[in-house]
């Protein structure tokens, strides 16, 4: 298997090669060559206490985790911003298949943490049919067969926040799959990621998982909070941050219609910088890097709430941040900044409430530091009506056409829907040089001449309104 991967890669091009050379030649130098995938040859990763601090070790050379989590986006932009890894959810996503992904990550010189998709309640799966469990574990060792001498794996994710589960029994599935990958596959280590840091939830799954090798969490607002709850625990174990950026839609404010506020693209970069350096850059003891969400672009409540690309690709601030923490510099061309956004002279946290037919001014303030010409564009979307948890596919909300003035204006006039209910008004600023900003205000609709009560808004970006 091996040798036929080897001749595969050998006959695909001489671009893994010249890659090879320009990554010796960039400004990260020989040290970024040296932790690069090297064809034909299953990378050998391990997690060492070197006395000081746990860390990851790849080919013998330490390896700390400059990631970002990717289902569909651009391995290439990841490169080109100074990260060197990216996770998956599953070994094949629905659009390319496990080889592709590694052999994409391989010519980009990066790692993959492959995930495993160990199936969810929710989805209908029974941890009690034990058929089902014994056909899910030969799938997945299936994949793990198949994949495990690719020189671009970094470590097996076996399954995604499991313990949204109820059952306990998952984490003995989890527990003999990673058995199962620690037998055929000794080159790479096993983890499970936990959505938030749970003491109790932690415990269980150390003594009913005792074979993962490290325990990985997933935090957003609430990961500010993650050295108290580390202390706390007297957490002594190495473990990832598989998951964080943006404030969760379930830790932000609301509207008193119950929609989600959400902050603009300005505010999630000046976020995502906190975060990072005041949680995952000073745990130099036990953290063995991280995976930022979400390099790319998906549904989640809107179409802008999780991904730090838009879906016609281009950048926003949270890339740029992201770009500086790893690399130590800015980028040379960076995204607008905007100021503020507003809806009948009122902002997000100030329930705006319209009438049916209502024209009201709709206005963003925004500012580039490179003097690039700003371009603007407006549209309106009903307010997603999705329940779903644990990031499952949503429908995007439908967009309603024709209700604002002059859309390429920064300042602009809507007309309320003719139809009552909750939307959604979303402003895009862009800077013709592939970065963007973007901020949305929740509004609702009520039939002309009804009441429109002022019911204060539950806002508060500092602190989280829910725990996982």
């Amino acid at each position: 298997m091996k040798r036929s991967f080897c001749i595969q890669t050998a006959l695909r091009s001489v671009g893994t090669l010249a890659l090879a050379a320009a990554i010796q030649s960039n400004a990260f130098g020989a040290a970024a060559a040296a932790q690069s995938p090297q064809p034909c040859a299953p990378t050998k990763v391990q997690v060492r206490n070197t006395g000081a601090r746990f860390q990851l070790f790849v080919n013998g050379q330490p390896f700390y985790i400059k990631g970002a989590g990717i289902e569909w986006g651009s391995p290439e932009k990841l490169r080109e911003h100074g990260g060197n890894s990216f996770r998956t959810w599953s070994a094949d996503n629905g659009r390319h298949t496990g080889q592709q992904v590694l052999d994409r990550a391989l010519s980009n010189g990066l790692y993959v943490a492959m995930g495993l998709d160990v199936d969810h309640e929710r989805r209908g799966f029974d941890y009690n049919n034990t058929n089902s469990v014994a056909k899910q574990f030969e799938l997945l060792k299936s994949q793990v067969l198949r994949y495990r001498n690719h020189p671009a794996l970094l470590v097996w994710v076996v399954g995604n926040e499991l313990n949204f589960e109820k059952n306990p029994k998952v984490w003995d599935a989890v527990n003999d799959l990673s058995r199962m990958i620690h037998e055929v596959d000794p080159n790479h280590p096993t983890t499970s990621t936990l959505a938030g840091f749970n003491q109790k939830t932690a415990n269980v799954v150390k003594t009913r998982a005792s074979d993962l090798d490290f325990i990985s969490f997933q935090m957003y607002c609430d990961i500010i909070n993650l050295p108290k709850y580390l202390r706390e625990a007297a957490w002594d174990k190495p473990y990832i941050v598989t998951e964080w950026g943006a404030t969760g839609h379930w830790e932000c404010g609301k509207t008193a219609w119950g929609a989600p506020i959400e902050n603009d693209s300005t505010t999630k970069a000046d976020l995502y910088e906190k975060r990072f350096r005041a949680v995952i850059e000073p745990d130099q003891k036990l953290c063995l890097g991280s995976y930022v969400f979400l390099w790319g672009n998906k549904q989640e409540r809107t179409p802008t709430w999780y991904g730090m690309f838009l879906n016609s690709g281009e950048e926003t601030a949270p890339v740029d941040v992201m770009h500086h923490v790893w690399t130590g510099s800015w980028p040379a061309n960076r995204s607008p900044r905007l100021e503020g956004i507003w809806l009948d002279g009122k902002t997000a946290t100030q329930n705006v409430r319209l009438h049916t037919g209502q024209v009201c001014v709709a206005k963003v303030a925004a500012s580039d530091a490179d003097h690039d010409s700003l371009s603007y564009r407006w549209e309106v979307m009903e307010e997603s009506a999705e329940t779903k948890v644990g990031g499952d596919a949503e429908s995007k909300p439908a967009r309603v056409p024709d209700l604002i003035d002059a859309p390429q204006r920064n300042e602009t006039s809507l007309r309320a829907p003719n139809k009552p209910g909750a939307y959604r008004l979303f402003a895009y600023v862009f800077d013709g040089k592939g970065h963007a900003a973007h901020a949305n205000i929740p509004f609702y609709v009520d039939n002309s001449g009804g009441n429109r009560p002022g019911a204060t808004s539950t806002a508060d970006r500092s602190q989280p309104s829910s725990q996982y």
